[in-house]
């Protein structure tokens, strides 16, 4: 299924769930995140209904997210049912590493072939600042996991604040030196109408660069497998690979082949952007399977050319990041 701009999309990022272990500052409040419950959320059969449709209209790769998608009782069983459908050809997900060590070989059995971590900083005092919680040796325990399982492409999330852990940025690289990982860099961006966001502490992908550059040479590297923005670079001798994912200075929507699926039923096309089509309601109301393929059409029809957060996103949107689908 093409857009109107000719991007091919055949990529669902499915949010499972709004509650996370965490609470990372830039992302969600300490207090006040709303509670769904258990019938304000999709079901997972009704996930799995949804991912089979969307396969009828060229979908062919899945992320799980969440927030947390871990902390949701019997995931791997949602997983066990999205690899049963045959047109699925790739199951990723994306966590904060706190529970994965322990559920991982489970996972792995039920289909996973991929798994992002979200790690902002190697020290466990920042990482404690920035998680308001958490014990870092977890995800530390969780990389290994990975890597000790095969699981690659193993890509690391880290989001860069300036004055907060843009310090650390030349402790990820070294990690790719000696390790088959993947560090992409995120440009701190305005995920919601949370406070914590400020301007000047956007440290853009060309800072970054120059920060490594100081140190290491980049080299342009190939593609890492996966579905992600990033562009990819090495360092000498480097096993893993540097990557930038820059939505605030050099958006990379001409590549997009995504549409995300929040927790609470709501089919949306663009992260940054404010159309949402009901499936939840759809499902109640027991549409057929195509009227919801439609639905699906709909969303990639209109699907826009670009985002504008960097036109001030965060005032006016009323569904924060962890609200959408990390």
């Amino acid at each position: 299924m093409f857009d109107n701009y000719a991007r091919n999309i055949n990529y669902l990022r499915v949010s499972v769930t709004n509650r996370c272990n965490l609470r990372c500052k830039y992302c969600m409040p300490e207090e006040g995140v709303e509670d769904h419950g258990h019938d304000g959320i999709l079901r997972f059969e009704e996930i799995e209904h949804l991912v089979r449709v969307a396969t009828q209209i060229g979908v062919r790769k899945v992320r799980l997210t969440g927030g947390e998608p871990l902390v949701c009782k019997n995931i791997t069983n949602l997983i066990a049912d999205i690899a049963r459908i045959p047109q699925i050809d790739d199951i990723a997900m994306t966590t904060n590493g706190i529970l994965f060590a322990d559920m991982a070989d489970e996972l792995r059995r039920a289909g996973l072939n991929r798994v992002n971590f979200s790690l902002d900083s190697l020290n466990q005092e920042t990482f404690r600042y920035i998680t308001s919680r958490g014990d870092i040796n977890r995800v530390f325990r969780s990389i290994d996991k990975a890597l000790d399982m095969g699981m690659a492409p193993i890509k690391i999330n880290t989001v860069v604040m300036k004055g907060i852990n843009d310090n650390e940025i030349i402790d990820f690289v070294k990690m790719t030196k000696t390790m088959p990982l993947h560090v992409r860099f995120i440009e701190f961006m305005p995920i919601g109408d949370l406070p914590f966001f400020k301007t000047d502490q956007v440290f853009t992908e060309t800072e970054i660069k120059k920060t490594i550059e100081q140190k290491y040479e980049l080299h342009n590297a190939a593609m890492v497998s996966g579905n992600g923005p990033a562009r990819y670079f090495a360092i000498k001798d480097g096993i893993g690979t540097v990557g930038f994912i820059s939505a605030m200075s050099n958006h990379f929507c001409g590549q997009c082949n995504r549409i995300r699926l929040t927790a609470d039923g709501k089919l949306r096309s663009c992260l940054f952007g404010k159309q949402e089509i009901n499936l939840k309601l759809a499902l109640h109301n027991r549409v057929n399977d195509d009227k919801l393929a439609e639905m699906f059409c709909k969303a990639i029809r209109e699907k826009p050319n670009r985002h504008h957060m960097d036109e001030g996103w965060g005032a006016d949107n009323r569904r924060k990041m962890y609200q959408i689908g990390g």
